[in-house]
């Protein structure tokens, strides 16, 4: 009966058959209409989905659900980013193969996925460890090898002796392996590489017309792309043990030369390997410092650590002054030259380094108001503005101004033959090492033949099929252990070859899977005019942990892609969004253990709260709040919150509890708010309907005061919660459909006393009440739109319009002061003339208490704001 409680385990099911029966969310390429593509980052198939996936893609479905109502073509996909270690390490584990293990998963997730209501077009779907997936990256990575945007060269490398695999220097944190854990090393191989550097000039300057993402994510890709402009410069070297005559470091504050101290080499600069061959300790201090990978946050957080070589160079200003040559394990080989002059005054690591050996430090910037003749440094390095003393020729100038200074002075030397200083522009972004030692990826499309050479597979033997009998009983590669699949002809001379092990590296999947989407079943990666017709993407959702290495990459992919001819635009994602995460409280045993939640009873005496075992009943602490993780147990099964309370009200309580770029608190409490919140309105529009019988004979008329206050809070709704999904403030949309739910339902209670002229206002309001939750909470918003006798459904509803004039406010609240105080207010109509507002103030009892009979000095009214009494 409509008038029992709604239930969402019954009703949500129907719904969600009903949608997939007729393809209620398929977008169509042929669609005339305006295009809209709303994208959340696809997921890992990992086993289930978490709370972290229910509040994304419930953020993603709104907007989708949304501009659908506003009567855009919405492509809303879904697919699954499949390759990678963990299915590889689950295969070990469990004795399964990564495809079996990774399809299930993804058949579990889907399921999940689909239990939330989501107004995905499942279609086009895409799974990255399928060959109709992958035969299509390989194409293009053949097409960006022929464009000159692929390289293969030897280099060093993060080596994790786990997963035995190389790393990214992002997938190294804190020297260790992101999966793993283990201590990364430094090896020597050779790899692949996209050309990424090529383009680092490009991607940054672009950040600047990127206005649609938040800014903490531009300045991190900023900041990684790490434009510097500096000198190289040469310094002479005094004989000693090396045949060489100058060494070329690379500086962005040049200014400072006059407090240079000591010289520093990266322990992979040639001239460091060349004194290692005579020098066992010295060796051995480079072995180490290799034994500590290359990321450079790690490289930046370790103690500063040099081996004196017994080398100087000539100071090249101070006249019979000589520097120290260190090898030093804070110096990367890959930035600048691999070698730098340390001015421990104005350089931290140069600072702990020099304080370590006791090297001198003479600052040589003078903070503004210091006085010149007593500035010292202590054990902070002074790095902000200032003027230039302690330096000849340099002194009184400001930084910048002595940087030009001091390239044209060395510009005008020369050392060994050539100018001794020129300035130059250097990134910290390098190229994408994209090789990978494992089965489980996107098998590279080369062939290497001792006679041709290296050569892609021809496209038409595309794809290059992972083989599925492949074993992990040997630690390393298992395709480099299969019997057969690497032996292959040379497809050039017709000789035995072998085909290429490595794996790409499972970012680049992710790095074009949205371009795929817009033509998932084409014969070529994509359809161009189909996908520069819904690209770039109008709205991305996902982690800012994504900032750099999938965001930075896809801006690449997508470059990359435009120069072999498979879109024709630049940046991938128009508008993108960083939601928060999601985090619970966490519960720990007595035995130290973590508890989950579900075994968990909370009790309450007054503010104080306690905890105990659900099965055991014995105490357990309550600790602090965080995100949600296997590791400590704090999680909730989406599953579990689904079969209780229903999808709509997990949906909702996402969506209503924080801002969506915070994070938000999972608490029982909250998701019961949620619950009640949903029976509130299903009660709501079964008493309307209940109304409408009961009146049905009643001739409808104009509004009246009441019917009208109802039609304002509605469209004064719909105009507000329009703008707030517009803008991603979901918290806020929630709150003013709370605001006009409670406006509705005064008017239940409003309509038996004048039927005609009150209950088309809250139909009306009822029925665009059902609109505005469409998006937040769909399967109610489905049964209550049934419920009302409206044909179709409302997922095909249009947004509903909006009366302007009923935006328009004709009273104003007017607070009124008493001496600074506020005492009272007013409601007056607008703009009503100030002597009237004056009447009506001096007959406010409040007023006239506040007063006690005394006459105001002066009523200052400031027309439809406030009223200020002086007495």
């Amino acid at each position: 009966m409509s008038g029992e409680r709604y239930n969402p385990r019954e009703t949500e099911p129907k719904w969600q058959k009903i949608w997939d029966e007729r393809q209620s969310f398929v977008a169509r390429n042929d669609d005339a209409r305006e295009p809209y593509y709303v994208l959340e980052m696809f997921p890992y198939p990992s086993g289930r989905i978490h709370m972290g996936h229910v509040r994304n893609y419930s953020m993603g479905d709104v907007v989708a659900r949304y501009y659908r109502a506003r009567g855009r073509n919405v492509l809303h996909p879904m697919g699954w980013d499949a390759f990678g270690l963990p299915a590889e390490n689950a295969a070990i584990e469990r004795n399964i193969h990564p495809g079996t293990w990774t399809r299930q998963n993804i058949a579990t997730m889907k399921a999940q996925l689909k239990s939330m209501g989501l107004a995905i077009d499942w279609t086009r779907e895409v799974a990255t460890c399928e060959p109709e997936y992958y035969r299509h990256q390989q194409a293009l990575f053949i097409d960006m090898l022929e464009a000159g945007l692929v390289t293969r060269k030897q280099s060093k490398v993060n080596w994790d002796p786990v997963d035995m695999t190389v790393l990214a220097n992002e997938q190294v944190i804190d020297g260790k392996g992101w999966r793993s854990g283990a201590v990364v090393e430094q090896r020597e191989l050779t790899q692949w590489f996209f050309k990424i550097s090529d383009m680092a000039e490009e991607l940054l300057e672009a950040l600047d017309g990127l206005d649609g993402w938040p800014e903490k994510v531009r300045t991190m890709q900023r900041n990684w792309i790490g434009k510097s402009e500096g000198l190289r410069l040469l310094f002479e070297l005094l004989p000693g043990k090396s045949a060489r005559n100058s060494i070329e470091v690379f500086t962005t504050r040049p200014d400072t030369i006059f407090g240079a101290s000591f010289i520093a080499l990266s322990p992979d600069h040639p001239l460091s390997g060349e004194l290692a061959q005579d020098d066992p300790a010295l060796a051995e201090f480079i072995a180490e410092c290799r034994r500590h990978g290359t990321a450079t946050e790690t490289i930046e957080k370790a103690e500063k650590l040099g081996y004196a070589t017994g080398l100087a160079v000539k100071h090249p200003v101070v006249d019979g002054a000589t520097l120290p040559v260190y090898v030093a394990n804070f110096v990367l080989m890959d930035y600048g030259t691999g070698a730098i002059f340390g001015c421990p005054a104005h350089d931290q690591r140069d600072l702990d380094f020099a304080r370590k050996y006791d090297l001198p430090v003479k600052p040589v910037v003078l903070p503004p108001d210091a006085d010149a003749a007593s500035f010292e440094v202590g054990t902070e390095a002074y790095t902000d503005a200032g003027t230039i003393f302690h330096s000849d020729f340099l002194d009184g100038l400001s930084i910048e101004d002595a940087k030009k200074r001091i390239a044209e002075f060395f510009a005008a030397r020369t050392v060994d033959g050539k100018p001794q200083g020129r300035v130059e522009v250097n990134y910290r972004l390098r190229d994408w090492g994209v090789s990978r030692q494992r089965y489980w990826g996107c098998p590279i499309p080369v062939i290497h033949c001792e006679v041709c050479g290296t050569l892609p597979v021809p496209k038409k033997d595309l794809p290059v099929v992972l083989p599925e009998d492949v074993t992990f009983d040997k630690p390393g590669n298992a395709l480099d252990h299969h019997p057969t699949w690497k032996h292959v002809d040379c497809p050039q001379c017709g000789r035995a070859a072998r085909r290429e092990t490595d794996t790409m590296d499972t970012f680049v999947d992710s790095s074009w899977y949205f371009a795929r989407f817009t033509a998932p079943d084409a014969e070529t990666p994509t359809v161009p005019a189909v996908a520069d017709r819904w690209l770039p993407v109008d709205q991305y959702i996902g982690g800012v942990e994504h900032a750099i290495l999938h965001l930075l990459y896809s801006r690449f992919f997508t470059r990359a892609m435009k120069a072999t001819g498979h879109v024709g635009l630049d940046e991938p994602f128009r508008g993108l969004f960083t939601q928060g995460m999601v985090t619970h409280e966490t519960y720990k045993a007595k035995t130290g253990e973590w508890v989950p939640p579900s075994d968990i009873v909370i009790e309450s005496d007054g503010d104080a709260r306690s905890a105990r075992h659900l099965r055991t009943n014995e105490p357990v602490t309550i600790g602090s709040v965080e995100k949600m993780s296997k590791s400590k147990k704090n999680v909730v099964d989406p599953d579990e919150i689904v079969s209780t309370y229903g999808a709509d009200t997990a949906r909702w309580f996402m969506l209503s509890d924080s801002p969506p770029e915070r994070d938000v608190q999972w608490t029982e409490a909250g998701v019961e708010g949620a619950s009640r919140f949903q029976q509130r309105v299903w009660r709501l529009v079964n008493d309307t309907v209940a109304l409408r019988q009961q009146f049905v004979t009643v001739e409808a008329g104009s509004a009246d005061e009441e019917g009208t206050a109802m039609r304002k809070a509605a469209h004064r709704a719909v105009a507000g919660v329009a703008h707030d999904i517009e803008g991603l403030r979901f918290n806020r949309a929630v709150a003013q459909i709370y605001e006009l739910t409670n406006a509705l339902s005064r008017g239940i209670g409003l309509v038996a006393a004048a039927p005609a002229t009150r209950l088309a206002a809250l139909e009306e309001g009822v029925e665009r009440l059902v609109q505005l939750i469409a998006p937040m909470m769909p399967h109610l918003a489905e049964s209550c739109w049934e419920l009302m006798g409206k044909s179709g459904l409302v997922a095909d509803a249009p947004w509903p319009e909006v009366d302007p004039t009923l935006l328009v406010d004709d009273e104003v609240v007017l607070p009124i002061q008493i001496n600074g105080k506020r005492r009272a207010e007013i409601t007056v109509a607008k703009g009503l003339p100030s002597a009237e507002v004056e009447k009506l103030v001096l007959s406010n009892e409040a007023v006239l208490r506040t007063l006690d009979g005394k006459s105001p000095k002066k009523i200052v009214v400031v027309p439809d704001r406030i009223v200020n009494v002086v007495v």
